[in-house]
C-alpha cells in the first residue's frame, strides 16, 4: 500500500484517576463508598493528521458528492429550504437523546406554544443549529464563544440547565451510570479544569484546512463528545459541529443535510464507534459519519423537490388572482410553514377579512391546518411540509437499514 493512503494512528484517551465526593444525597451503597473515578483525557488533536482505511475514504468522497448535488438542488430556494433541513436535522439530533414530539406538537412549539417541553427543546435545538452555522459561515472559522453562544440558544429557556447555558462546565459529569454517582458510566470525561484547553485545541483543529472534510468532522464531533464541554446538551451541540463544518469548507452553501436521522437508525452502532474512537481508532466513527450523510442527502434530494414544488402546485389547484392574498399567502407557507394570524395578515398584504377568506380557501384544500383549535390568537401550519418533515426521516433510517 502506498504511504499516501496508508493508514495513520490515532492515540487512545488517557485515565486519570480522580478524588470523587458524592454530589448528592441517595443512591445505592456502591455510590455513597465510591471515594475515587476514573476519568479519561482525550489526545490534543490541533496537529494530528489522520488517514482513514482506502473503504471508508472512498465512502467519504461519495458523501461528499452527495451533499454536493442535494445542495445544488437546493439553490435559489435556500432561504425556505434552509429552514426546513435545519428543523429536520435538528429533530432527529433531539430524538437520539430520547426527545421526542408530534409534527404538531413541534409545530405549536415554532408558534411559541411552550405547553410541550420535548417541542420547546427541538425549537431551541433548530435555534442553536442555525446560529452555529450561520456565524461560522460568516465569519469563515470557529471560536469558542461561537459554540458558547449556539449552548446558550440551545439551553437558556431550559429551567433546570438555564444558569450553565453558554458555560463551560465547572463540575465534573459522565454519561451513564446513575445520577448519583459515575460508578459504571459509559464514559467518565476529563476533570472540569481541563476543558477550557481541551477545546481551546478542538477549535484550532476544526479550522485546518489541510483535512479531508468528512474525517474533520467526523473527529471533531467525536472530540467534543469526548470532552462534554457543557453540563448539557452536548449530543446536540456536538452533531451541530458537523453542518457547521461542511458549511465552513464550502461543502455546503444553501442547505443542512439531516445526517443524524442516518445515526439515529445506527444509535447503538453510533455509540460504539465513539468508544472506538476513545480507544484510538477514528474509521468506525468516519465510516458510520460518511453513509449518514450520503443517505441523507441522497433522500434529502427527493424532499427538495417536493418542497420546491408545492407552491406551483396549491397555485395551479386554487388559480388564485395574481396579487391576490392567497397567491401571497401560497408563498408565505412555504417560506414559513408555521405563522399565526398577525403574520399571515402581515404576509398576505392585504386587510384582515381578506387575509382570513384566503386562509380558509388553503384550510378547505388541505394545505393548512389549524393548530392551536383556540378562537383567539391562533395559528396554521404548512400541512404537507410537516408531514414532509417526519417522512425525510423515515426514508433516511430506512435507508441506513
Amino acid at each position: 500500500m502506498n504511504a499516501e493512503i496508508a493508514t495513520a494512528a490515532w492515540p487512545p484517551h488517557q485515565v486519570e484517576t480522580l478524588p470523587w465526593q458524592q454530589m448528592a444525597r441517595g443512591g445505592t451503597r456502591e455510590d455513597r463508598m465510591l471515594s475515587s473515578i476514573n476519568a479519561t483525557i482525550p489526545p490534543l488533536i490541533e496537529t494530528l493528521d489522520y488517514v482513514p482505511p482506502l473503504t471508508v475514504l472512498l465512502e467519504t468522497e461519495k458523501a461528499l458528492l452527495a451533499v454536493a448535488q442535494a445542495d445544488t438542488d437546493a439553490e435559489g430556494h435556500s432561504a425556505a429550504l434552509s429552514r426546513f433541513m435545519v428543523r429536520s436535522e435538528s429533530v432527529a439530533s433531539s430524538k437520539i437523546e430520547r426527545i421526542t414530539a408530534s409534527a404538531m406538537d413541534y409545530a405549536q412549539a415554532i408558534a411559541g406554544n411552550r405547553g410541550n417541553a420535548s417541542a420547546m427543546s427541538m425549537v431551541a435545538a433548530s435555534a442553536a443549529l442555525h446560529d452555529l452555522i450561520t456565524t461560522v459561515e460568516e465569519h469563515k472559522r470557529f471560536e469558542l464563544e461561537y459554540i458558547e453562544r449556539a449552548h446558550r440558544a440551545l439551553m437558556e429557556d431550559d429551567p433546570a440547565e438555564a444558569s450553565y447555558a453558554g458555560r463551560l462546565r465547572e463540575t465534573q459529569n459522565w454519561i451513564g451510570g446513575s445520577d448519583y454517582s459515575p460508578r459504571g458510566a459509559l464514559h467518565v470525561p476529563p476533570a472540569p479544569a481541563r476543558v477550557a484547553e481541551l477545546m481551546q485545541d478542538l477549535v484550532a483543529y476544526l479550522n485546518r484546512d489541510d483535512v479531508p472534510v468528512m474525517v474533520q468532522a467526523a473527529i471533531g464531533h467525536a472530540q467534543f463528545e469526548s470532552i462534554h464541554a457543557f453540563t448539557d446538551g452536548n449530543g446536540r451541540i456536538g452533531r451541530a459541529l458537523v453542518s457547521a463544518v461542511l458549511r465552513r469548507r464550502g461543502v455546503t452553501r444553501n442547505a443542512v443535510v439531516p445526517l443524524a436521522s442516518g445515526l439515529l437508525a445506527r444509535r447503538d452502532d453510533y455509540f460504539a464507534s465513539l468508544g472506538a474512537y476513545r480507544r484510538g481508532d477514528p474509521a468506525p466513527l468516519v465510516d458510520l459519519f460518511a453513509r449518514s450523510t450520503r443517505a441523507a442527502a441522497e433522500c434529502s434530494r427527493g424532499a427538495i423537490a417536493r418542497l420546491k414544488a408545492m407552491p406551483d402546485e396549491w397555485a395551479a389547484e386554487l388559480r388564485p388572482r395574481a396579487g391576490s392574498a392567497a397567491a401571497a399567502l401560497i408563498q408565505a407557507f412555504y417560506d414559513h410553514p408555521v405563522m399565526s394570524a398577525a403574520e399571515i395578515e402581515e404576509r398576505s398584504g392585504s386587510v384582515a377579512s381578506q387575509a382570513y377568506r384566503a386562509i380558509e380557501r388553503l384550510a378547505q384544500a388541505g394545505y393548512v391546518t389549524e393548530i392551536t383549535g383556540r378562537k383567539k390568537n391562533r395559528v396554521w401550519a404548512a400541512s404537507e411540509v410537516l408531514a414532509e418533515l417526519d417522512d425525510l426521516d423515515h426514508r433516511i433510517q430506512a435507508a441506513m437499514e
